[in-house]
C-alpha cells in the first residue's frame, strides 16, 4: 500500500515551532531530578513551495546557516526506504532510527556545502541528514518537487532547542503533505489535537537523532506541544515527560551573548558574560533572572516585574547594545507548532484575498524584525491565519 499524496499543486503553505529555555532545574536534571523547560515565542518558520510536475526535484534552503543544497528526487535510495522489512507506511508513526536507511543517505547529506569549511560544513551535512531521513521515510518516489525555506527570529547555537524547532518544522510539513494530520481546526478536540502533537513529536525526535546522536527528547516534546513540561531524565529509558497545559503566557527577556558555543576555552569568558547581563538587569530592577544556554554560549532570561518603565527598558537597552549584548522581548509559554495553510493572511476578515506569502517575500525578509513582520505568529492585528495544534487542559 503506498502513501497518499497531497494533489500535485499543494498551496504554498508555512509551518512554525517555537524555541525553548530551561525556566527550572537544569543542573538538576542532571542527576534525575525534575526540571522545567518552557516554550518561547522566538520560533522557526518553514516555507514549503510546491513546484510543478516537470521539476522532479527537493531543494533545501535554510537561508539563515547559508545551506542551499537541490537533489534530484529519482536519484534518492527510495528502494533501501521501501524494502518490504523497512517500508512505512503512510499511517505508520516514524520513530525510530534505522542503520541501514542512515547509512543510505549518509552520501547524499554530504554532497552539500563541499566548499565550506569542515565545522560549518558539519552543520550543514547533519541538517541535511535529519530532513532526507524524514523525507524519504514519510515521502513518496511520485513525490512531486519541493522547496523548503527556513527562517528563524533567533540565532542558531544559542542553547534553546533551535535543532528540535526545526526537526519539529519538517516533521509537522511532511506529515501535511501526506495527509497524515488532521487540523488544527477551532472545533478539533484536544484528545484529536493530542495526537497529532505525538505524531509530529516522535518524527521530529528521529530527525534530532540524526543530529545529536542521543537527545534527551525534551525540546521536540515542548516545540511540538508548546506551553511547558515537567521532565525527569532516567537512567534506564526516555525521560519521563509531564505537559503543563495551564502554564500562562509571561512577557520575557532574552539577551543573548552572541558568543559562540561548544568550544571549552570560551566557557569561562561567556560565563562572565552571562553575569555582566544578571548585573545589568539586577541593577535596572526590571525582574527576576536566570543564566541559561548550552555550551559556550548562551542566554540570559528576565521575567518581567509588571510594573516595568518604558525609559527604563530603553536605558537597559542602551548599556545591553554598547556591550555588544543582543536583546529579544518575546513571550514564555508560548502555543506549540502551528501551520498556515494556505500562505495567505486574511487580513482580518474571512473574504477572499489577503496578503499572499511568496518564496521572493519569505526569503528577502531581513532579519528577525523582517520576519516577524512578515510570518510572525505574535504579530495577530487584523491577521488572520495562524492554527495552532493545543494538548486539552489537565
Amino acid at each position: 500500500m503506498e502513501r497518499k499524496l497531497s494533489s500535485p499543486m499543494t498551496p504554498t503553505f508555512i509551518v512554525s515551532a517555537p524555541r525553548k529555555v530551561i525556566v527550572f532545574g537544569k543542573h538538576a536534571a542532571v542527576y534525575n531530578k525534575p526540571a522545567i523547560a518552557a516554550a518561547i515565542s522566538l520560533r522557526s518558520y518553514l516555507l514549503v513551495t510546491t513546484l510543478s510536475k516537470s521539476q522532479r526535484t527537493v531543494k533545501l534552503n535554510f537561508r539563515d546557516i547559508g545551506l542551499n543544497h537541490t537533489w534530484k528526487i529519482d536519484t534518492l535510495p527510495w528502494n533501501i526506504f521501501h524494502q518490504t522489512a523497512q517500508k512505512r507506511f503512510h499511517y505508520s508513526l516514524v520513530n525510530f532510527l534505522d542503520p541501514e536507511l542512515l547509512d543510505a543517505i549518509i552520501p547524499h547529506a554530504e554532497a552539500v556545502s563541499k566548499d565550506l569549511p569542515e565545522k560549518q560544513r558539519k552543520i550543514h551535512v547533519r541538517s541535511a541528514t535529519a530532513f532526507l531521513y524524514l523525507f524519504l521515510s514519510l515521502g513518496s518516489p511520485e513525490s512531486p518537487g519541493f522547496i523548503y525555506t527556513l527562517r528563524s527570529t533567533i540565532p542558531t547555537g544559542s542553547g534553546l532547542g533551535s535543532s528540535a524547532s526545526v526537526c519539529v518544522c519538517l516533521s509537522a510539513a511532511l506529515l501535511l503533505q501526506i495527509r497524515n494530520l488532521t487540523g488544527p481546526h477551532p472545533n478539533q478536540l484536544p484528545e484529536e489535537a493530542e495526537v497529532q502533537i505525538e505524531r509530529i513529536n516522535r518524527s521530529a525526535f528521529v530527525g534530532k537523532l540524526c543530529i545529536h546522536g542521543d537527545p534527551s527528547g525534551v525540546d521536540n516534546v515542548v516545540s511540538a506541544g508548546g506551553k511547558a513540561v515537567v521532565f525527569q531524565r532516567n537512567n534506564s529509558g526516555p525521560p519521563s515527560v509531564t505537559p503543563l497545559t495551564t502554564f500562562p503566557k509571561l512577557p520575557l527577556l532574552l539577551v543573548d551573548t552572541q558568543q559562540p558555543r561548544s568550544t571549552a576555552t570560551e566557557v569561562e569568558k561567556v560565563r562572565t558574560l552571562k553575569q555582566r547581563i544578571r548585573e545589568l538587569v539586577d541593577y535596572a530592577d526590571i525582574g527576576w533572572t536566570k543564566l541559561t544556554g548550552a555550551g559556550g554560549g548562551g542566554c540570559a532570561i528576565t521575567l518581567f516585574r509588571p510594573d516595568v518603565k518604558d525609559e527604563t527598558m530603553e536605558e537597559l537597552e542602551r548599556k545591553f547594545t554598547a556591550e555588544g549584548f543582543q536583546k529579544y522581548q518575546t513571550v514564555l509559554g508560548a502555543d506549540g507548532v502551528g501551520v498556515l495553510w494556505p500562505a495567505v493572511f486574511r487580513n482580518g476578515t474571512d473574504a477572499e484575498g489577503g496578503e499572499e506569502i511568496d518564496q521572493e517575500k519569505f526569503e528577502n525578509a531581513v532579519g528577525v524584525q523582517g520576519i516577524e513582520q512578515l510570518v510572525g505568529v505574535e504579530v495577530q492585528e487584523n491577521r488572520k491565519g495562524w492554527k495552532f495544534w493545543t494538548r486539552a487542559v489537565v
